[in-house]
């Protein structure tokens, strides 16, 4: 059943990067329930530079698809990380968490661009905190020990819950422009 303010969305094209699993699979078919075609690409690359470049890329495409269409009323929404807004003190997601401030910054500058174009597209960010997915596993590939405590020590975010956040924002009207949506596990400090 179509969310109220997602009528508009029926029909329309959605581009979900990263929907083979975790978020992007949830957000893929959150998108086919409430009634949009779904176009869903996957990577198979390990590196985290994937998180700056293929985003960039995916934007720039997506954008000019936009423009060549005369579609004036998209939405393009990125899914950041709570990292993008903090840097954990470990060593092992510094880097992750450069990836994470670039998108938020990436995603700040599109909406400054769109707005100089005068279009009525949005940009959105969506900054979930600890979702259980894959990620802890691909971060702590050597110890999965390690990487399958990160999920039991508190209740995680799930994907779906991630997809909501996508929906929520989809739902809103034409004249609202949410910048980022920052969530996290009620039970995580940080």
């Amino acid at each position: 059943m179509a969310r109220t303010g997602m009528e508009r969305w029926r029909n329309r094209l959605a581009l979900v990067t990263g929907a083979s699993g975790g978020i992007g699979a949830a957000v893929a078919r959150a998108l086919v329930q409430q009634g949009l075609k779904v176009v869903g690409c996957a990577r198979t690359v390990g590196n985290i530079e994937v998180n700056v470049l293929a985003l960039s890329i995916c934007t720039r495409e997506a954008y000019q698809s936009m423009k060549e269409r005369k579609v004036d009323d998209g939405h393009i929404i990125n899914i950041n990380s709570m990292s993008g807004h903090r840097v954990l003190p470990q060593s092992v997601v510094h880097f992750y968490s450069a990836t994470k401030y670039a998108v938020t910054a990436l995603t700040e500058g599109l909406r400054q661009e769109l707005r100089e174009a005068q279009t009525h597209i949005r940009a959105t960010c969506i900054s979930p905190g600890l979702v259980e997915t894959q990620f802890a596993f691909k971060l702590h590939d050597k110890d999965p020990e390690k990487a399958a405590a990160t999920y039991e020590h508190i209740k995680c975010l799930k994907p779906e819950d991630v997809a909501e956040a996508v929906i929520f924002v989809l739902s809103t009207p034409p004249h609202v422009q949410i910048g980022d949506i920052q969530m996290r596990p009620t039970e995580q400090v940080t």
